[in-house]
């Protein structure tokens, strides 16, 4: 596994004000190492890459790279539904000092594969870094076949791909057909159920609050004690789940910010279009957090 079995898909912090805020991002940087995180992935969807800017980004890679102070590795998502673009937001990615980049499926503009094939390559021919697939299919509108990520695998530089299709045949196929390629779950709450068919770990969401048990859930699956790592899965869904679902469906990063605030980790609300959650989402996740005990009580005094 390039970079460990879990790797965090960090929140931007932002002020008051709704800019990004460097110290907020050193001090959540230092939470989620203290929460046993092998990895981070900045600038992501969880990191609201839609509304932060190319400068922003910048900053980011910039502000992490000098953070991690290499206890973690730093993965920086670069892709975009513009090509041109991705390579040019790579290269100064790689200019800041970043371990990895993480390249997602063109989005709307809907590519065939082909098109997906040459898009990536046209990254990995020009930046000399590590690639990270990320396929996700209900964002983007288009997904990865078993065919392209293979194909692209076959390239020294793309080594590894996150999958939030939330299919296991597809992930036991690529599992099964590519060598010294990595597999990372980009779903919680199929950590170990990709693991089981081969995957590495987790580029996960829940880490920013339970990273420590999740690692204790994969190395129970590593020691090859399957029935310890299942009973840790049925304890951790209820989080997984909560986190994305409370208790309706909330967009990612907007009930994780809210749950980081109430355990005194201050990162700020999201941008617009995204809103912040509703009262009754902010009970449910109130009492979620207390149920692990990652608050002292409802009304969200830190643990």
């Amino acid at each position: 596994m390039p970079w460990g079995p879990l790797v965090t898909a960090l929140v931007t912090p932002f002020d008051p004000d709704g800019n990004v805020c460097a110290q907020r991002f050193d001090a959540l940087m230092d939470h989620v190492i203290a929460q046993s995180s092998t990895g981070i992935v900045v600038g992501g969807t969880t990191g609201e890459s839609p509304t932060i800017s190319d400068e922003e980004k910048v900053l980011l890679y910039r502000q992490a790279v000098r953070g991690a102070n290499r206890r973690v590795h730093v993965i920086a998502s670069t892709g975009s539904n513009d090509t041109a673009h991705t390579v040019e937001l790579s290269q100064r990615a790689q200019q800041c000092g970043v371990d990895a980049l993480m390249v997602v499926t063109p989005y709307y503009n809907r590519p065939s594969q082909l098109g997906i094939i040459r898009h990536v390559l046209a990254v990995a021919e020009r930046v000399p870094l590590p690639i990270l697939l990320y396929n996700i299919p209900s964002r983007t509108g288009i997904a990865m076949t078993v065919e392209t990520v293979c194909t692209l695998a076959e390239h020294p530089r793309i080594v590894a791909l996150k999958d939030s299709s939330g299919d296991v045949e597809f992930v036991s196929d690529i599992c099964a057909q590519t060598r010294n390629f990595s597999v990372y779950s980009g779903d919680d709450a199929l950590t170990l159920p990709y693991m089981s068919v081969g995957a590495c770990g987790v580029v996960s969401v829940a880490s920013h609050l339970i990273g420590e048990t999740m690692r204790v859930m994969m190395k129970a699956h590593a020691d090859g004690d399957v029935a310890l790592a299942a009973q840790w899965h049925a304890s951790l869904l209820p989080m997984f789940r909560g986190l994305f679902c409370c208790p309706h469906r909330v967009p990612n990063p907007v009930p994780i910010k809210y749950a980081l605030r109430m355990m005194g980790i201050d990162v700020g609300s999201v941008r617009l279009p995204l809103v912040d959650v509703t009262e009754e989402e902010a009970q449910f996740l109130r009492t979620l957090l207390a149920q692990y005990g990652l608050i002292d009580d409802e009304d969200g005094v830190g643990a």
